[in-house]
Parts: C-alpha cells; structure tokens; sequence
C-alpha cells in the first residue's frame, strides 16, 4: 500500500523578534533568526502586519520582505545579516537577499498584512537551520510609531504519512 504525505502544521502566529515602529524609509530591518534545529520544519509561512506613518506616504508606497539564512550554524549570515533585531549597518541594498513578498502601503495611516510568504520558495527549496527576514520600508515615509501595529510571525511546516 502507497503511503500518502500531508502537511504537518506547526503552532500558528509565532513571533518573529523585529522592531519596525518608527523605521525610517529607505531602511531595512532585521529579525532576529529562527533557529529551525529542533523543529526541523521543511518551510515556514510568514505573516507581516504593517502600519505607514501619520504623514507622507507615497502612492507607490511598498514594503518589501526578504529572506536571510546561514550554513555555518549562525557566523555568518546572508547579506550582512547578524541574526539579531536591528537596522542593516551598514546600510545595504537587498541585492543579496532572497525577495519572499510585497505589501502595497500606499496611503497615510493604513494598515496591511501581507502574506503568507514561502521562506523555503525562494531558498533553493530548503530551509536552513537559521533563517530570519529583513524588512524594507520603501513607502516614503516613517512606520507607524506604535509597536503593536506591527508584527511578523510564521507558521511551520512538515509532512506527516498518512
């Protein structure tokens, strides 16, 4: 008899640690990394709330989530990355990093939630042992002020037999 493999999902909403309150445009934020060593997750679908700032905001307006990983158990990470909460310094472009998602924030004071994004899509099609992401605020503006109006979180995924 043929064994038949389904989606095995983790706990919804956890948190993915990055301060994005009050980031400036043109900046790119990082999370602090996910360790995926004792979950071993084959993918991870990311969520992100967003909120633009009070005045400003372009009509063209985005915000761009990337995807950052490491080989060597947390050295080194992609594009600079550190694996800690914090602003990209020094300042990068993204040309290293793996683009999973877009949110349209184009008008003043509103909120979007862009996602799920597939970490493992645009990874090579593997997931690694640490991963994080950074977001790029391009919307012309300062984010909301309030730490509650933004998050990010993840849902992991595995297979089961069925």
């Amino acid at each position: 008899m043929a064994t038949t493999n389904k989606a095995l999902y983790g706990a919804s909403g956890q948190v993915i640690t990055i301060t994005l309150a009050s980031l400036g445009n043109a900046v790119l934020q990082q999370s602090t990394a996910v360790d995926n060593t004792t979950n071993l997750f084959l993918d991870a679908l990311v969520s992100v709330k967003i909120k633009a700032g009070a005045s400003g905001v372009s009509a063209t307006g985005t915000i761009n989530v990337y995807a950052y990983g490491t080989v060597d158990g947390g050295t080194t990470y992609t594009a600079n990355c550190t694996g800690s909460d914090g602003t990209l310094s020094p300042a990068v472009t993204p040309n290293n990093l793996r683009l999973i998602g877009v949110i349209n924030l184009n008008a003043t004071a509103a909120s979007d939630i862009g996602g799920p994004f597939s970490v493992v899509a645009v990874l090579l099609k593997k997931i690694p042992a640490k991963w994080g992401i950074v977001i790029e605020n391009k919307s012309g503006s300062v984010l909301d002020t309030t730490p509650a109006n933004h998050s990010v979180t993840y849902q992991g995924i595995q297979t089961q037999a069925a």
